[in-house]
């Protein structure tokens, strides 16, 4: 039993070694052959397929074969489970600093303790950007930095009024949940900042949510899914 068990664990181990030694070798294939083609590579590791080992080049994933003699740029799908496993793999991989991030460009609001946060991106005239606010009535406990990122036609506008005004939270509460427009106010605003902070992360749509252990997630979220997301990401 005990020889049985000594001689599975040195399989593990010199397959562990022999897979080691096959991500090494694509990397040096690919950094000395391709890397004017597709950047500097960073990683080389198995893919969920197998034959099919992933690439990680700056902040994009792309995906060759053992020989690195092709490269496929584009997404891998779980059919099964419906899931982009590039793009949930991107999330993690691409993660922020949290911490690092300006939030004294964004409007800061607080539920319960506060004890949880998240940050995201949202436009006043994202109709799921509404839905977003409509499911955070359910959220409790969770301090939110909303940065707020005009894309739409006439949100620049909004965004302006919303931040010139005394109570900024009141106010982005009354538009997004009531439909109330705030007075037209000026005054300045961090709204080139906040675009190229939006710019830099790749936010390309609204909402999208940061949350405390920096993955983004590009999309709306009802309430019990950021309920877990949240509590994940303490």
């Amino acid at each position: 039993m005990f020889r049985t068990l000594l001689l599975l664990l040195l399989s593990a181990s010199l397959a562990h070694a022999a897979e080691t030694d096959k991500t090494a070798t694509i990397k040096d294939t690919l950094q000395k052959n391709y890397e004017q083609l597709i950047g500097p590579v960073s990683q080389v590791n198995r893919s969920p397929i197998s034959g099919l080992y992933e690439v990680i080049t700056g902040d994009h994933i792309f995906y060759t074969d053992e020989s690195a003699k092709y490269l496929i740029d584009g997404s891998l799908f779980d059919l099964r489970a419906r899931q982009n496993l590039t793009e949930a793999r991107a999330r993690q991989l691409f993660a922020v600093d949290f911490d690092k991030l300006p939030l004294s460009l964004a409007l800061k609001k607080v539920k319960g303790k506060g004890t949880r946060k998240m940050a995201y991106f949202t436009d006043p005239n994202c109709g799921y950007c509404k839905k977003l606010e409509q499911e955070l009535k359910n959220v409790d406990d969770v301090t939110l930095y909303l940065f707020l990122y005009p894309i739409f036609p006439g949100s620049e506008e909004k965004v302006q009024a919303v931040w010139c005004s005394k109570d900024r939270v009141k106010a982005w509460n009354d538009l997004m949940l009531n439909g109330i427009q705030p007075a037209a106010a000026k005054c300045d605003t961090p709204t080139a900042q906040v675009k190229q902070l939006g710019a830099k992360l790749k936010v390309n749509g609204t909402p999208a949510l940061i949350f405390a252990d920096g993955v983004i997630n590009p999309g709306y979220m009802p309430a019990p899914q950021l309920e877990q997301a949240l509590n994940n990401a303490k």
